[in-house]
């Protein structure tokens, strides 16, 4: 027994030590920003830090726990001087966070009375492979839309940059959530990346739908009065909120029929039923002509 048990155990050890190691290494909060509905992002900067779209760290802040790391995934691009991390207050964790950083304060906070962070990471998700293909399919549910505030910087920056050598082509983005007014921070990106995209003559390369899932009748009957506003009253978006669930099966046939031949990805962040349901309609909507189009599922469950 001895033999199975002294490997892992050593591998177990020498990752506590990386940990350790790397949660000695100095991290500075850059900046805190407040976002509705008791959400905050932290702005830090680290030593020799580098990520990709979409990766994930762990956060320890001793102010609040001495020993508790927590996963938080990473909502900046690479290409910008920090990075940076969205936190919804829910527990007593957050809680201890949201306070320790003087979001209870009405009072400007100094710099200096931040608390000291530790970071772990980044480690890496399925959001990475983004890139290697022309046409996507972008699924966020609930908080699993946070992956994707990454990638869609990400993309503008590359797009900005030298937009003729992006393979990436074309965008379709899917969130599902049963409250937006939770992630109003994601909306005012989605938002400036409309506004930008018009301006550059390009709003066709990212194509979004809004599916609020937890809708009750009052909700529905606002929805009918201002449909025919130029903007969503929800979202401030131009693309107007959906309610109910997508219908998946016609989603796919119709990206199918518009890129014929094509290797799509489809990257999902969300729960297990999802995942099911998006893994079997890439499958049955794949054709068996090596020629034809074909969908790469990737998924990240929370």
């Amino acid at each position: 027994t001895w033999k199975w048990v002294v490997g892992p155990m050593v591998l177990y050890l020498c990752e506590r030590l990386v940990r350790f190691w790397r949660s000695q290494q100095k991290v500075v909060i850059t900046k805190v920003v407040i976002h509705p509905f008791k959400t905050i992002e932290l702005q830090m900067m680290k030593k020799g830090f580098k990520m990709e779209v979409g990766q994930y760290i762990f956060v320890k802040c001793p102010a609040v726990s001495k020993l508790e790391w927590h996963p938080f995934t990473l909502t900046s691009a690479p290409e910008e001087d920090y990075f940076s991390i969205h936190v919804r207050i829910v527990g007593d964790w957050t809680e201890g966070l949201f306070n320790a950083c003087g979001c209870d304060k009405q009072e400007f906070q100094e710099a200096w009375k931040l608390p000291k962070i530790a970071v772990d990471g980044p480690f890496g998700t399925a959001s990475e492979d983004v890139f290697s293909y022309e046409t996507v399919m972008l699924v966020g549910a609930g908080i699993g839309v946070t992956p994707f505030a990454s990638v869609l910087k990400s993309v503008w920056y590359k797009y900005c940059h030298d937009a003729t050598n992006l393979k990436l082509k074309k965008i379709y983005f899917y969130w599902l959530c049963r409250d937006t007014h939770a992630f109003e921070w994601f909306a005012d990106l989605l938002q400036s990346l409309e506004a930008q995209m018009q301006e550059r003559n390009n709003a066709e390369f990212l194509s979004y739908n809004i599916y609020l899932t937890g809708w009750d009748e009052s909700q529905a009957t606002h929805f009918v009065v201002h449909h025919e506003e130029e903007k969503d009253v929800i979202t401030g978006l131009k693309q107007k909120t959906l309610y109910g669930r997508p219908n998946w099966e016609n989603e796919f046939k119709t990206i199918a029929g518009q890129h014929p031949g094509s290797r799509i990805g489809v990257f999902l962040c969300g729960p297990e039923g999802l995942a099911d349901t998006l893994n079997k309609q890439s499958i049955s909507n794949s054709e068996a002509d090596p020629r034809g189009v074909h969908f790469i599922f990737n998924k990240e469950n929370f």
